[in-house]
């Protein structure tokens, strides 16, 4: 059993600023034991034999190579652009600059 009492969730409940009621102190009280003893459990079994990991089986990168491919010319892409200049979109200004 862990030492987790309604004083305490109370005080961590001030500390979070939150106003608890009785009824959710009581709740919260079980609910954090419970999490305190299985967090206790957990470190029984951890020994340093075992290695620690973030994934049960192993990763590897799933991404496709990089190929160069078919392109489109700066014509092509600024066919449907609803306004461009020298080649390039040309879009309204921002960030409180002169639009």
């Amino acid at each position: 059993m862990s030492e987790i009492t309604p004083d305490l969730v109370r005080h961590l409940g001030v500390l979070a600023r939150i106003q608890l009621s009785d009824e959710e102190v009581q709740s919260l009280t079980g609910q954090l034991d419970a999490i305190v003893d299985n967090i206790a459990k957990v470190s029984e079994v951890a020994t340093p034999d075992v290695v620690a990991t973030s994934h049960p089986i192993p990763l590897q990168n799933v991404f496709r190579p990089d190929v160069v491919g078919q392109t489109l010319t700066r014509e092509q892409a600024l066919s449907n652009a609803p306004d461009q200049a020298d080649g390039r979109f040309r879009v309204t200004a921002i960030l409180g600059e002169e639009q």
